[in-house]
């Protein structure tokens, strides 16, 4: 039986980056990575292999940079951890000894067993799965009529770009009145709707799923609550993903109601030697304290960075206290972007904010090609000024833009050092020197808290 200094279980974007952060911080240390699969995909790139990329491999992420500093690599599941006597066994009978022991097995979709009819054929869901997307994206060629459920992220991704192959007609089902409701504002969520009417998906708001009618057991329909049915012959469910941490739990490490792994700042989880990372583990809401479940790859790098460094001792010190939900989309040509707190969760969780916007062009003059109208919202404390949270929309800058509001919010500014920050600028490059669309969204804040302060 071999022994390893390390052991990671997964080898998706938590995996490899605290692998390859582990090796490189240690190169003397034997580090080894169990996978699933041999390949893997990009999660967030999975939609635009059905158009933009129209092809499975060239959305592939692999293992290559681990492998290139020294890590090993096996594909082989795993089906027993026991951390008693620090012994992993794989699907082939194989067994392994660690030192340390990573648990970075991601999440898994949520699958449609409420609703009727969920087990036909031609019933799909968008796995992070390289086997199962290269069958999808086969099986999917040939079918006409396709029905969308779940109008976040992953279902309008996947409808916009299923939609802009022309022999095709696709619907989005989505339950609250408007889509990406739980990551934008209503406001934003209605502009991003329309954006994603533009592009031609049908959308059924407001109204849910009661049963996915079949014929010979096939896909041939989909029933509404409120009696409509639209015809398809293929559904793709996204309704969702929870943490993957069966194997965890079969080992006793202690999870959360949420069903993640429980961890402290620095991924430890409730035995020795044994650690998390990424959408498997606990998250709490950098704003709120509360626990979160949030699972998004640039979350799980940052998660993946610090347990890297830290593994063999506190390296570093963890300044990821949370995550501040930051989330990006790009539909029908128009770029929508937030962070933090908007006046929804805010409510939810009883804190008092403010807001305020400015809109104005990414590029000066306005009249230059390629430019765009740009929108900044600050979401903002009334007491003191700071941001917790904002949101961003029109052109590619707005991606950009909101890494700017949320290394802002991560960093504890307020408003009144918003506008007193430094920024360059150029025509081709950004807004106007003399209005800064962020800067004029923070003194437009200032305005707000002046009035709120006088009722």
């Amino acid at each position: 039986m071999k022994k390893y200094d390390v052991i990671i279980i997964g080898a998706g974007p938590a995996g490899i980056i605290t692998g390859v952060t582990a090796k490189k911080e240690n190169p003397e240390k034997l580090i080894l990575m169990i996978r699933e699969e041999d390949k893997g995909l990009v999660p967030c790139g999975i939609p635009y292999v059905f158009n933009a990329l129209d092809s499975v491999d060239k959305n592939m992420m692999g293992s290559k940079p681990f492998i290139d500093i020294g890590g090993e690599v096996i594909t082989d599941p795993v089906t027993d951890v026991d951390v008693k006597s620090k012994i992993i066994k794989v699907e082939s009978g194989g067994e392994y000894e660690y030192d340390k022991l990573v648990f970075a097995t991601g999440s898994r979709y949520v699958e449609a067993t409420f609703i009727p009819g969920f087990e036909l054929e031609n019933v799909f869901y968008v796995k992070k799965s390289y086997n199962y997307i290269t069958k999808l994206y086969e099986k999917l060629k040939d079918k006409k009529n396709i029905v969308v459920v779940g109008g976040g992220f992953i279902g309008a991704e996947v409808s916009e770009q299923l939609v802009l192959n022309p022999d095709k007609k696709v619907t989005l089902i989505e339950s609250e009145q408007f889509c990406f409701s739980k990551a934008f504002s209503t406001e934003l969520s209605e502009i991003a709707t329309g954006y994603l009417k533009e592009s031609g998906v049908d959308i059924c708001t407001s109204t849910l799923v009661k049963e996915v009618i079949g014929e010979n057991e096939k896909v041939s329909g989909v029933q509404l609550c409120d009696g409509t049915v639209i015809d398809a012959d293929a559904v793709i469910f996204a309704v969702g993903y929870r943490p993957n941490t069966s194997l965890a739990k079969d080992a006793g490490i202690s999870i959360n109601k949420v069903g993640a792994i429980v961890i402290d700042n620095y991924g430890r989880t409730s035995e020795d030697d044994v650690f998390a990372v990424g959408d498997c583990s606990q998250t709490l809401n950098f704003i709120t304290g509360r626990l979160d479940n949030i699972m998004l790859a640039s979350t799980a790098t940052a998660e993946a960075r610090v347990l890297g460094y830290n593994l063999f001792g506190i390296k570093i010190k963890n300044s990821f206290t949370g995550t501040i939900g930051i989330f990006s989309t790009k539909i029908h040509g128009f770029t929508m972007a937030a962070a933090g707190i908007n006046e929804k969760s805010a409510a939810q969780a009883n804190i008092e904010l403010i807001s305020a916007k400015f809109s104005d062009f990414d590029k000066h003059p306005a009249t230059l090609k390629s430019t765009w109208p740009l929108a900044v919202k600050l979401y903002v404390s009334p007491s003191d000024g700071h941001i917790l949270g904002g949101e961003t929309w029109g052109g590619k800058t707005a991606g950009e833009m909101i890494n700017l509001i949320g290394m802002a919010i991560q960093k504890s500014l307020t408003v009144y050092e918003l506008i007193s920050l430094q920024f360059g600028s150029h025509p081709l490059l950004t807004s106007a020197p003399t209005k800064p669309i962020i800067v004029r969204a923070a003194e437009s804040a200032v305005a707000e808290i002046r009035k709120y302060s006088k009722k």
